[in-house]
Order: C-alpha cells, then structure tokens, then sequence
C-alpha cells in the first residue's frame, strides 16, 4: 500500500479508483484508515432469514448505501445518496469507470464523479488497484491469496470550476483529468472509449 496518508481524515473526500474484481471494495475499505461509503444494490440489503440478515449487515459494516438501480432516476438517486454523505464530512468511493474492467485496460469515466466534486468541493484522491483481478478472478466465486498494490495518489482540487457544475464540458474536463491521474498510478493502457460489458 502507498499513499494512504494522502486521504484527508477530518474532511469530505472522493475516492475515486479503477475497477479491476470484486473484492475492490473490500481493498479500498480495508487501507484507506477511514471509514468510506460505497454504493450498493438496494436489493442487497432487503434478503430474509439469516442469510439476508447477515449479508445486509456485513455490507453496512464495510460501508455500503443501499440505492434503488434499473430506472430512469437510478442514477440521480446515487449520485443523491453519495452527495449526502459528503456533505456529511465523509468519505465516499466511486468506480468512475462505471463496472469492472474485463480486458484489463482503463476506461473512459462516467461525469458523475466531476458531479460530485464540482457540487460538494470535496477533493478527489485517485487510486490504483493492481492485482486484485488475480484474487478474484470473473466468474471465480471465492478470493484467493495473491498479492496486491493499492496506490493512492495525491488529491485533486477542482475548486477553479466553482459554479461550473452544470457545464457539460466542465464535468467531462474534470472527468479526464482524474482518470489521467488514475492511469498514471495504475499503468494500465486508457481506453477513451465506455467499458460495455460483452451480450449474454
């Protein structure tokens, strides 16, 4: 692990990381020395008997929201619950890329980050996850040991852009720029294209 000391303690903060397996959440959760929310499937946390008791309260332990996915307001329901634990003084930990990468390049940045950072202020720390595609392979269902690097890089202030939050432009500049920083730590080949996921 580098760079954890960059992560602000005391105040809001984006972390903003590239997605390479399931287990990201857990690495991010367990090396960033503070607490951090994440988003999660509302479905996840409604499971009956023991079974969706206990996973419901092991997501709420390591930091889930639970939000409602597969509508037209989806996304604005998220970026709202991501925006109040901010304006909270908290931590919250996005995927820009929007799904896992499966090709093992970065690719292009969904504006929602550039939303939440230009709305709230909160400085925006880019991260690099290298290996955890190794601990959980796609379609493996159980981690395995393997070595991983998390690298966090130095935290991005976009206050220059204050009042620009509805720009277009602006929000895809901002955008760039974090996924330039997450390339640079993480080394993978960009991709200036959305990661879409292969048909059924």
């Amino acid at each position: 692990m580098h760079g954890a000391a960059r992560i602000p303690r005391d105040r809001a903060v984006i972390i903003a990381a590239n997605h390479r397996a399931a287990v990201d959440t857990a690495v991010i959760a367990l090396t960033a020395r503070r607490p951090v929310a994440f988003l999660g499937k509302a479905e996840y946390f409604t499971g009956r008997g023991l079974k969706g008791r206990s996973l419901a309260a092991f997501l709420s332990a390591l930091g889930y929201v639970p939000v409602e996915r597969g509508s037209a307001s989806a996304g604005l329901a998220a970026l709202r619950a991501a925006r109040r634990v901010l304006e909270h003084g908290g931590a919250f930990a996005i995927y820009p890329e929007g799904t896992r990468s499966l090709d093992g390049r970065l690719h292009r940045g969904h504006t929602g980050v550039a939303s939440l950072a230009l709305g709230t202020g909160a400085p925006v720390v880019p991260v690099a996850l290298v290996g955890t595609e190794r601990v959980q392979p796609v379609g493996r269902r159980f981690p395995r040991v393997r070595r991983v690097t998390v690298r966090y890089g130095a935290p991005l202030d976009f206050s220059r852009y204050d009042g620009l939050e509805s720009s277009g432009m602006i929000r895809r500049a901002v955008t760039d720029e974090i996924m330039d920083a997450i390339a640079q730590l993480s080394e993978q080949e960009y991709v200036d294209t959305y990661h879409e996921r292969p048909a059924a």
